[in-house]
């Protein structure tokens, strides 16, 4: 199988190496170096993955992901940021971001990346249904949790979350009441051969917990200092 890569990236000599590199790896790439015209072709054709930088002509990549994600589109996503640019990362991981590349960046990184986050998605299926029960309705507290649509509903509402938030919230749910480490969480949502650090774990489950409270009190997620998280709904809550 041949991956499809969106590389959608306005600097020509940045453009031209991540192309190379990920031709030379066997990927089959698209460039794009326009922010809308990138969104259009992620939109109007099927990709494996999208590198896409944060600053760009006429939309810049928040943008992109953003709508991408409003409108379903789940492809991975790996965002490349400036150096020291923290808030970049956190804010590009709430917007639906699975993965990231500090520039200046050297090519094994590229590579171990993109090809760590193709993987973690190819197995996102086994790693949480190994049994292939996908179609069963998974309840929590006053939520239902559809695993094969990714969808959470609340009194007929669904309530939006992104992949990884939905993953987390599916891999707790079915350890009600049991601490669960951050590393855990890292291993099983993100892959054993993640390179990113907790900081990602906290954001997503920091923007889960906040959907998930905005919209009803039965289920919740507690924070264990030092050690994890901790769902609990009211029916294993102590009294």
């Amino acid at each position: 199988m041949t991956y499809k890569i969106l590389v959608i990236e306005d600097e020509p000599t940045l453009a031209r190496l991540l192309s190379y590199n990920l031709s030379q790896e066997g990927y089959e790439t698209k460039v794009v170096d326009h922010g809308s015209d990138g969104l259009q072709v992620a939109l109007a054709q099927s990709f494996d993955l999208i590198i896409l930088d944060i600053m760009l002509p006429g939309m810049n990549g928040f943008e992109i992901l953003s709508r991408l994600r409003q409108k379903g589109n789940k492809t991975p996503v790996i965002i490349l940021t400036a150096r020291n640019a923290e808030e970049e990362v956190v804010q590009g991981l709430k917007f639906g971001a699975d993965d990231y590349i500090t520039k200046p960046f050297g090519v094994a990184e590229l590579l171990a990346r993109v090809s760590a986050v193709l993987r973690r998605t190819s197995a996102d299926e086994a790693l949480f249904d190994p049994t292939g029960s996908n179609d069963k309705v998974i309840t929590a507290g006053d939520l239902l949790i559809y695993p094969e649509k990714y969808e959470v509903v609340l009194n007929g509402e669904s309530i939006p979350l992104r992949p990884k938030e939905f993953e987390v919230l599916l891999y707790l749910v079915q350890r009600p009441g049991i601490v669960v480490t951050r590393d855990d969480l890292m291993n099983i949502v993100w892959g054993f051969d993640y390179i990113g650090g907790q900081r990602t774990v906290d954001v997503h489950v920091s923007s889960l917990r906040k959907k998930l409270e905005m919209n009803q009190q039965s289920v919740q997620i507690e924070s264990i200092r030092g050690v994890g998280y901790k769902l609990v709904t009211s029916t294993n809550k102590k009294v």
